[in-house]
């Protein structure tokens, strides 16, 4: 039975000369158009990488990747294939700061990101009202002196039984271990203020008023076991003057923090993000 729709393909392989041509010639034989494309052959580590978004009365995952399979392995490419319009299912931790979590919530509920918040998890109380009222189960998992590790358990726990694809940390403030790094890897996604590494520590914002800095910004990366060293996925930033105030600066890096972290969930949640050893390809 032929079914139609709309499949998202991402292929990342060794670069060659006609490694699109073959796949596409495979594809179109099974009656699929290429609605976009965007395409990159990084030099660095001569890997060739592609998304397209596809449609037709062939355009179904599991049809297309058995089809394809002969194809993927003579490139000797990672080839996938997504339904376009499937969310994905992610699950939020968060702490105190509820900015990056209400600014999720709400481009969730308004249906303008590309995810289901399956679940809310915090080691505070403080965001549980927000997010019931979003109808989203919130989980509480404080961290007791010595039950690091458990309570490091039970939070995995819950990305594995709502089948979440990525965790984001929304100003979640623990240190992952590097175990759950591992268990999350290329699956976690934090957010942090620019200044590291020149305003490491508490109260960045703090530093950076008694230094007069001239810029603010938040980066959004993949979490790995290397402390805010991860490949960074995006980066934005806010010109301040000197007559900027403590809590402007706050007020403003927050609005930064929020709109960053929630254009890396996008472009995850659509599939456009390949890591690529320490850094991101990003196909729009």
């Amino acid at each position: 039975m032929m079914v139609g729709g709309d499949v998202i393909m991402t292929m990342r392989a060794p670069d060659r000369p006609g490694l699109v041509a073959d796949m596409t010639t495979a594809l179109a034989a099974e009656g699929c158009d290429i609605r976009d494309a965007a395409v990159f052959g990084d030099r660095d580590t001569r890997t060739f990488f592609v998304r397209m978004h596809l449609a037709g009365a062939g355009a179904d995952p599991a049809r297309l990747a058995a089809a394809t399979s002969p194809v993927a392995s003579k490139l000797r490419a990672d080839v996938r294939f997504y339904t376009q319009r499937e969310a994905m299912p992610i699950v939020v931790a968060v702490s105190r700061f509820g900015h990056c979590l209400s600014d999720l919530l709400h481009r969730w509920a308004a249906g303008s990101l590309p995810v289901e918040i399956a679940a809310v998890v915090s080691n505070h109380e403080e965001m549980r009202g927000l997010t019931e009222w979003h109808d989203v189960p919130f989980h509480y998992l404080p961290v007791a002196e010595g039950e690091k590790r458990e309570q490091e358990r039970r939070l995995l726990d819950v990305v594995a039984a709502t089948g979440a694809e990525l965790l984001v940390l929304a100003r979640y403030m623990q240190v992952l271990s590097p175990d759950a790094c591992a268990a999350l890897d290329g699956r976690c996604i934090n957010i942090h203020h620019s200044f590291l590494p020149s305003f490491v520590g508490a109260k960045p914002y703090h530093q950076a008023h008694l230094r007069g800095v001239k810029l603010i910004g938040a980066t959004a990366h993949y979490v790995t076991a290397e402390l805010d060293q991860g490949p960074i996925i995006e980066q934005d930033v806010r010109r301040v003057t000197h007559a900027a105030l403590l809590e402007d600066l706050i007020a403003e890096g927050r609005e930064v923090e929020a709109r960053v972290l929630s254009r890396a969930v996008r472009w995850h949640a659509e599939r456009r993000v390949f890591i690529s050893g320490h850094k991101t390809i990003i196909l729009s």
